[in-house]
């Protein structure tokens, strides 16, 4: 063991003292000399382990000497910004240094060449995040059982944008909070977003059109009774990974529902037969929505910004051949990169940046 595994850090010593957890940062970056970043991941007091959102195996945590510092050094790649959690016991934590996190046991670590992302607010492990006033009861014939339905109107209201996972972006990251900023700074016009739970995603986000006539028959004549302004005309879907195949899907198969759409990282991978594979994204590059894009062009007026994060290495492929067959196709279409793995700490700011593009 090194003498100080601490001192390339920046961190004061003795550790372990209560001068060093006092001053620690969470996480404390040194770097390396691949062109990446070392990460010091620190936790006080027990064993534990630190594990990443869809990027690495758990990395488990080593005691220094005889003191209550625990801590890991983990290799990150330049440009990247990753949600983590320690695992200690039978619990789950956010990170107690960190004051940038996800929820309520979830934290967000950003390597220091990562780009900002603006809008977005620091949320404390104890926070709780402020939810629309408007809410829908939508119980579902077509798909089965009851969802709440968040509805908000942003700079007032306006052109209706669903966003999928809607829970995710309720309850995780401040979506609500992050919209009102970057309106406020004139980087988001008028909009009423619509947060759309999920149940299964795997049944309802494939290619299939159960969700889009239930989002079409039953939910959006109660968002137009809602009592909140609400543009139907023009409708812009955003969805990430699963969210992100269905949003593109949505806009092929009912164009007259859906032109505008917003995809991070979507799953091109998918075909019927996909999910149930020991290897879901070792099948036909572009999956069913490729094969789709290919014999028929894509509808009229279709408008579509692509991101990836750029360290999604077997995503890639399928996505890069989807965002091209969809250009060929006849849409109009914006391609972007963003500093993560397939995390919605990255996809966040993509979010804002290409729903304000859809808009436009």
């Amino acid at each position: 063991m090194r003498a100080d595994p601490f001192v390339a850090f920046g961190l004061p010593g003795p550790p372990g003292t209560d001068g060093f957890w006092g001053a620690a940062p969470a996480p404390a970056y040194a770097p390396s000399g691949d062109g990446g970043w070392a990460a010091l991941f620190l936790w006080r007091g027990s064993p534990a382990a630190v594990e990443f959102e869809s990027w690495s195996e758990p990395v488990q945590l080593v005691r220094w000497r005889d003191t209550d510092c625990w801590y890991a050094e983990v290799p990150m790649p330049a440009r990247f910004r990753v949600t983590y959690r320690f695992r200690a016991g039978d619990g789950s934590y956010a990170d107690p240094l960190n004051p940038v996190g996800a929820g309520g046991e979830r934290s967000i670590a950003a390597t220091p060449d990562a780009p900002p992302q603006p809008h977005w607010p620091s949320v404390g492990s104890d926070d709780v995040l402020p939810l629309p006033r408007t809410r829908i009861r939508w119980t579902s014939e077509r798909l089965g059982g009851r969802r709440t339905v968040r509805v908000h109107p942003v700079a007032g209201g306006g052109p209706v944008v669903l966003l999928l996972d809607g829970d995710d972006w309720l309850y995780l990251h401040p979506a609500m909070t992050a919209f009102d900023a970057a309106a406020a700074a004139g980087d988001m016009p008028p909009a009423t977003l619509v947060f759309v739970p999920a149940k299964d995603r795997l049944a309802e986000f494939g290619c299939r059109p159960e969700l889009w006539e239930a989002i079409r028959d039953e939910l959006l004549p109660l968002v137009a009774d809602c009592g909140v302004p609400a543009d139907l005309d023009r409708l812009t879907v955003a969805g990430q990974s699963l969210g992100g195949l269905s949003a593109l899907y949505a806009a092929l198969e009912f164009p007259d529902l859906v032109s505008r759409v917003a995809c991070q990282s979507g799953s091109f991978w998918w075909t019927p037969e996909a999910a149930a594979s020991p290897d879901p994204l070792g099948g036909p590059v572009g999956g069913a929505v490729a094969t789709r894009l290919r014999e028929r062009p894509v509808p009229p007026g279709l408008r579509i910004a692509f991101d990836l994060g750029e360290h999604e290495n077997r995503m890639r492929p399928h996505c890069e051949l989807v965002e091209d067959l969809t250009e060929k196709a006849g849409a109009t279409v914006r391609i972007s990169r963003s500093a993560s793995d397939h995390d919605r700490a990255g996809w966040r700011q993509a979010l804002l940046r290409d729903i304000a593009w859809t808009l436009a």
